[in-house]
């Protein structure tokens, strides 16, 4: 019997422990993503909104949506005590002391939401009545998993981004569906969109389940829609929510006439297939394929190389490319690739509704559907559906099996994001903490079953040690460093899409093979 979950003092320790960690990185290494934010800080401070989505001084132009563009804004007001210098357009690749603390800091203190989201997660998880540890509560390991979760650390912290921020929308919207507080859930789920539109990769299993659970208030005996129970009502109040999330967002440029420029900002796609670094997905397959058959027919006298495109794929590139030998693969085509892919997902939530945990599988089919096969894909949206996914792992034995896999796997996906020597023994030791944590923690939390992970799956993760020392150790002091500087990205890449093609697979069988017997809310 599942009993209300009591949030105990160790959820601040856990979260101070954690905020304290973050404050040791403001010092490292940071990506281009820190002058990225820098210069949105400069835009939105010092130009007119009129200009924010044309100015293009820096080529790392404002292309977020405008709430985010706000958000920026609303930091620019604080980042003026700490230092003026830093809100100045014409400041390119501009780095004082006093700008690093403020862009730390500023994560670290935005990172507040998703405290307070996964606090939220954590009073949803179903629990036993009955004394048990504290370290082997659901809640607790599902805290951990959230809060010191290695990824979400390393790439806003270290690499430098809000994922936290934004992630903490994402997680407490989801929250709110477990609760079964959906407008409120709707709501704060219009708002992340209009923060960052890769959330798009969720947005068909929000439309459908709120669609079908909450417009649709009553089902048949059989599980099947009761077309006579719709609510125009609760239509229109969803509708409402998101008309006016919208308008407060889009509106100011609507009436200035700037939407096509803002969603040719948002809408990039010139940019290319593939990231720089390929994420690990069906398209780094596909191009590692492509690669093979062209090496295969030039020395088989089919091709002849002078005629084939040149191979800048990996080069560090992020533009358009043609493939070889395979067909070239088109924006529209990795739409369709997308829809098919999530499509028997949506019309599960749709045809058997599971309640609030049906939605979160559907919402985790989507987040992978859309990171396999979408366009320009970054290897960092991997994280939308591990977050997600870590409050069903300390629920049932076999989601904690495709969470080990596709974490452990996503998660590896993301060490060439840092790539200095120094920042090495940090992210090996962060990683490894966190990953023997989720194993012994699993564990525990499901035994008495025999072994969480399969013998195959055992052995597919071992090899990334093998990966690991071949592409950390051994490939730096190798001649072919110089040659095919790109090796290390090409290995990791493809290595990892093969752990996270079988976790989209096995979160499909999983789909399936529910027992949960339809579910009103």
């Amino acid at each position: 019997m599942a009993a209300r979950v009591d949030i105990g003092f160790w959820f601040p320790a856990l979260a101070l422990g954690v905020s304290f960690l973050k404050c040791l990185f403001i010092n490292a290494y940071h990506s281009t993503d820190f002058e990225v934010h820098r210069n949105w800080l400069a835009i939105t401070h010092s130009l007119p909104v009129s200009r924010w989505y044309h100015e293009n001084t820096s080529e790392w132009t404002l292309d977020y949506p405008p709430l985010f563009a706000w958000f920026e804004f609303g930091l620019s007001h604080v980042a003026q005590h700490f230092d003026r210098n830093m809100l100045q357009v014409e400041n390119l690749n501009y780095a004082s002391p006093s700008t690093v603390l403020f862009q730390r800091l500023s994560v670290i203190f935005t990172d507040v939401v998703f405290i307070y989201a996964a606090k939220e997660c954590c009073r949803c998880v179903q629990e036993q009545k009955g004394s048990r540890d504290v370290l082997n509560r659901p809640s607790f390991v599902l805290a951990v998993l959230l809060l010191w979760n290695f990824g979400l650390l390393i790439v806003d912290h270290i690499h430098f981004q809000y994922n936290g921020f934004l992630f903490g929308v994402l997680l407490l919207s989801v929250a709110k569906h477990l609760q079964s507080q959906h407008l409120q859930g709707a709501l704060l789920f219009a708002i992340l969109l209009n923060l960052k539109h890769i959330y798009l990769y969720v947005a068909p299993a929000y439309g459908i389940y709120l669609l079908r659970s909450y417009c649709f208030t009553q089902d048949n005996k059989d599980g099947s829609i009761r077309w006579m129970s719709f609510s125009p009502l609760r239509l229109l109040a969803l509708g409402s929510i998101v008309v006016s999330v919208c308008a407060l967002s889009f509106g100011p440029f609507i009436a200035m006439g700037q939407l096509p420029q803002v969603l040719s900002r948002l809408f990039p796609f010139k940019r290319g297939l593939c990231h720089a670094y390929w994420a690990p997905n069906i398209w780094a397959l596909y191009n590692v394929l492509d690669k093979g058959l062209a090496v295969l027919g030039v020395r088989l006298k089919l091709l002849e190389e002078a005629e084939l495109p040149r191979a800048s794929m990996t080069g560090g590139l992020v533009q358009e490319f043609q493939h070889s030998v395979l067909l070239s693969v088109s924006p529209s085509a990795t739409l369709v690739c997308t829809l098919l892919s999530i499509l028997p997902a949506v019309a599960s939530i749709w045809l058997r509704p599971c309640g609030a945990r049906g939605f979160l599988r559907c919402l985790l089919l989507c987040a992978l559907g859309s990171f396999m096969f979408g366009w320009h894909v970054h290897e960092k949206a991997v994280l939308i559906a591990i977050l997600p996914l870590s409050i069903l792992a300390v629920e049932s034995r076999e989601d904690a099996r495709i969470f080990l896999v596709l974490t452990t796997t996503g998660h590896y996906s993301l060490f060439p994001l840092l790539f200095t020597p120094t920042e090495r023994p940090v992210k090996v030791s962060l990683m490894l903490m966190f990953t023997i944590f989720s194993f012994t923690a699993l564990r525990k939390l499901h035994s008495g079953q025999g072994p969480l992970l399969r013998p195959l799956e055992v052995v597919y993760l071992l090899g990334l040690v093998v990966v690991a020392i071949a592409c950390e150790v051994v490939f730096p002091l190798s001649p072919w460093q110089q040659r095919l500087p790109f090796l290390p990205l090409l290995a990791t890449s493809v290595y990892c899409s093969v752990g996270v093609c079988y976790s989209f697979l096995r979160l499909y069988v999983r789909l399936l093979q529910r027992d949960d017997k339809p579910k009103q809310l």
